[in-house]
């Protein structure tokens, strides 16, 4: 299979703490660690892992932290299609508890690439799926070149403005920026798929057929919930991109993302077929 992200790049910062600080306490880490995420990244690894191969279509600041962000990720294994901007590249701060919950701070603006940029898109001309993270109205049209395109709503208004169908959304019912409600977008995307965290989630197509799933059996102690929406996008766009049904695409998502909880940072635990 031939797959692709469209989607943003953080720099982040992980520190595991017992608990998020308190107004006015002082926590200790324990540990700390830094590496390129934030979700186009992230679903990028996942998807490469499933697929062998992926390309990442990004943006990055013209700074330090943005090309050290570009050569970690070439190290992960990924194809980038990407360009530097004159602006600082974003970074996230995130606090890991003894649960394994994550509570991000992010720093700086979401850095998407656009449709001018100097990117190769005739790549994703014969792509089997493309999942978009981020990019202006142009960006997304570009994408529809892909047999199957799914996104995230959050660049909902960028969705919304490019007029494209998609042919998955996926929304959150625990992040308050991932939210879609009936009606943001027209036409409405063929299947929207609802993730609730530990207890599943549930999926509806746009002619009223509706479906659920439980929680995926975990192979490992959770350590850490970094990245585990992400890496559920990925396998959902995976299965979606290789024909299956939505029931069995999704079964596969809820196994990348249950896998994603077991490792320390985004990508150690992911899962690979």
């Amino acid at each position: 299979m031939r797959v692709a992200v469209v989607g943003h790049v953080e720099w982040c910062e992980f520190a595991e703490v017992p608990h998020v600080p308190s107004p006015g306490e002082i926590v200790h880490a324990s540990r700390t660690f830094e590496e390129p995420a934030g979700g186009g990244a992230v679903a990028a690894v996942q998807l490469r892992k499933l697929a062998g191969s992926a390309t990442l279509f990004t943006a990055f600041g013209d700074d330090e932290t943005g090309h050290r962000s570009h050569a970690e990720l070439v190290e992960l294994g990924l194809e980038l299609e990407s360009t530097f901007r004159t602006e600082t590249q974003r970074r996230a701060f995130v606090h890991l508890d003894e649960s394994g919950e994550r509570t991000i701070t992010v720093l700086g603006p979401r850095l998407g690439p656009h449709g001018a940029d100097p990117l190769d898109w005739s790549r994703l001309d014969d792509a089997d799926a493309v999942y978009v993270t981020a990019g202006d109205p142009e960006v997304i049209r570009q994408a529809r070149r892909a047999r199957t395109l799914v996104a995230t709503p959050r660049g909902l208004d960028a969705l919304a403005e490019s007029g494209v169908e998609l042919d998955a959304l996926v929304s959150s019912g625990r992040d308050p920026g991932e939210v879609y409600r009936a009606g943001d977008l027209d036409p409405a995307p063929k299947v929207v798929v609802r993730t609730a965290g530990a207890a599943g989630g549930e999926w509806e197509t746009a002619s009223g057929e509706t479906g659920h799933w439980g929680p995926a059996p975990l192979p490992g102690a959770i350590r850490d919930a970094y990245g585990a929406g992400d890496s559920f996008a990925a396998g959902l766009t995976y299965g979606l991109g290789a024909g299956w049904e939505i029931a069995r695409a999704v079964e596969l998502a809820a196994r990348c993302g249950a896998a994603c909880l077991t490792g320390r940072g985004p990508y150690e635990g992911q899962l690979t077929l």
